[in-house]
């Protein structure tokens, strides 16, 4: 019954619903530091077991002692004390640059009316952590949308483009949005590359297969904001996933909210 739904029922959650998008941010954390010549795929970094940035320790979702991660296995292992160290290589401008150039902060234009922009703050609103917050996906807030369509950058070879949500109204097609390169076309591939390192053994969904195809995707969960900080027990869990990894035809992005 309609007239008795609530507004959050009505909702499209595809478009309107925004949540912090944990570590599947890290792809566009680790595209930054590789288009700004801050890192490449094979640059180790020493990880402590936690790592201090400002007035935050941020630590990894499973304890563990001193390791070395080359950048690759920390997108596939999904280290939030690497992906924080690739952050910080970038630097608080560029980083800020690259994650607007792949349309976090404003609506993608899809066709859909009430789309939210989520929540991307400035660089002048940094605190001492937000860097290293931001780095692993927190501190910031995205739409599936968003999250779809910047995959989808990397996926296609480093063109953004607006959504759309059908190909054909009745006889006539309807025209491909026009795109912006954000990012090289190797750089993609090395992306792809890496996020297929995911579903590999030693990644955070080694377990995911698809017979016949080789995935790529990038696992996310991020505790709720909730009261000036975050909650123990309630998180929205996410992922976004593609095929081929090396030539992509289709691309899925799932968000469970608790």
């Amino acid at each position: 019954d309609i007239a008795d739904a609530s507004e959050e029922e009505l909702a499209n959650h595809a478009t309107g619903f925004t949540y912090e998008p944990g570590s599947t941010f890290k792809a566009f954390t680790v595209a930054a530091a590789l288009e700004e010549g801050a890192v490449k795929p094979d640059t180790v970094f020493d990880l402590p077991p936690t790592i201090q940035v400002a007035d935050r320790e941020i630590e990894e979702s499973h304890p563990r002692g001193q390791i070395s991660l080359s950048v690759a296995d920390i997108l596939a292992q999904s280290s939030n004390v690497g992906a924080v160290k690739v952050g910080l290589a970038t630097g608080a401008k560029k980083f800020d640059s690259w994650v607007r150039r792949f349309g976090f902060g404003e609506p993608t234009g899809i066709e859909f009316p009430g789309e939210e922009q989520g929540i991307v703050p400035g660089v002048d609103e940094y605190s001492g952590s937000t860097l290293g917050n931001m780095s692993i996906g927190q501190g910031l807030s995205v739409t599936p949308i968003q999250m779809a369509a910047a995959y989808s950058a990397i996926a296609n070879g480093g063109v953004l483009r607006t959504p759309r949500l059908v190909t054909r109204e009745g006889s006539e097609r309807v025209e491909e949005p026009g795109g912006t390169r954000v990012i090289d076309e190797r750089t993609a591939a090395r992306i792809r590359g890496m996020l297929a390192g995911v579903l590999a053994p030693g990644g955070t969904a080694a377990e995911v297969m698809v017979p016949g195809y080789t995935l790529g995707g990038k696992t996310g969960t991020a505790e709720k904001a909730e009261d000036g900080g975050y909650s123990e027990s309630d998180f929205v869990a996410s992922f976004v996933g593609f095929a081929p990894a090396k030539y992509p035809k289709l691309l899925v992005a799932i968000v469970v909210d608790e």
